[in-house]
């Protein structure tokens, strides 16, 4: 491979054509013309010694095994750029620019709306940008700016405060059980429908209290979005795990087993200690702390 500086813009291109699987697709994403990306492709694949990156099917343009190598070193350079106009967006004091937080579905669409509204009115100058996802977003890296997580940080470089604990419990709709009724124990489970992960099971630490193990073959319904299982739940799908507050909000679901099927989860929320000093930084930080804390000491 030749020692080239390449331009970042062919890199862009590059994780558009990845994405989207196709130059007239890549172009719209981008606000770029077909040409100009087609351009970007081949001057990336000519700095790369000729080789090509994709190559076409009926489905589209599909990534080469060198192209599968580059995707996540691309990622993380997207993730550097983002992060460097989210820091440029404005002076660190000032209360304008962008914040970008990372969030669980369930916390992002269950709770974070209201208290993202309530600080767009406190700060109309502020952007808010929310990525969804069980994952948690590598804050080192600055793929998000602050990180609401059910998990305590371990990285040093991060600043991090606890927000309380939730708890995990099984609930059905008033009319599964009318039809099904309800188990008495966690071995009649078994017999019931229930909602579950499908290829990407729960963390160990939160099964090994349990009496029963659950795995994937017990479960009628499997999905791996928690928003999924949730949809699933409040249609009457059948039995599934949610978190309590969540679920006392809802007046049609039924608390299953509430002595034998309880997940303890710690809420916390982190962003690297350089964005302290960033004034919009740390006001959110401060407003997801003490909202979030109020909703999970409420439902605790």
């Amino acid at each position: 491979m030749k020692q080239t500086d390449h331009d970042w813009s062919l890199y862009r291109s590059f994780l558009a054509v990845f994405r989207t699987g196709s130059l007239s697709a890549a172009a719209r994403t981008l606000g770029a013309t077909q040409p100009t990306v087609g351009r970007h492709i081949a001057a990336l694949e000519k700095s790369l010694d000729g080789n090509a990156l994709f190559t076409r099917s009926q489905s589209g343009l599909m990534p080469t095994d060198l192209a599968l190598e580059l995707v996540p070193h691309a990622e993380s350079m997207a993730a550097a750029a983002d992060a460097l106009v989210r820091t440029a967006s404005a002076q660190a004091d000032d209360v304008a620019g962008t914040v970008r937080i990372s969030a669980s579905e369930i916390v992002g669409t269950e709770l974070l709306a209201p208290i993202l509204t309530e600080f767009r009115r406190l700060h109309p100058q502020v952007a808010i940008e929310l990525g969804l996802s069980n994952r948690n977003a590598d804050l080192l890296r600055r793929d998000a700016d602050i990180a609401v997580r059910m998990v305590q940080p371990e990285q040093k470089a991060l600043v991090a405060r606890k927000v309380g604990a939730v708890t995990l419990g099984l609930f059905a709709t008033r009319e599964y059980i009318d039809q099904f009724g309800s188990p008495r124990n966690l071995r009649e489970l078994n017999s019931h429908t229930i909602i579950g992960f499908d290829q990407t099971p729960p963390p160990q630490r939160f099964m090994d209290d349990l009496a029963v193990k659950f795995v994937r073959e017990n479960f009628s319904y499997r999905c791996d979005s928690d928003a999924g299982q949730l949809a699933a739940i409040r249609a009457g799908f059948g039995i599934g795990a949610i978190q309590q507050g969540i679920a006392r909000r809802d007046l049609n679901l039924i608390h299953v087993l509430p002595k034998e099927f309880r997940i303890p989860m710690e809420v916390w929320i982190a962003m690297h200690e350089n964005l302290k000093k960033v004034q919009r930084m740390q006001l959110m930080f401060n407003h997801l702390f003490d909202r979030l804390g109020k909703l999970v000491n409420e439902s605790a």
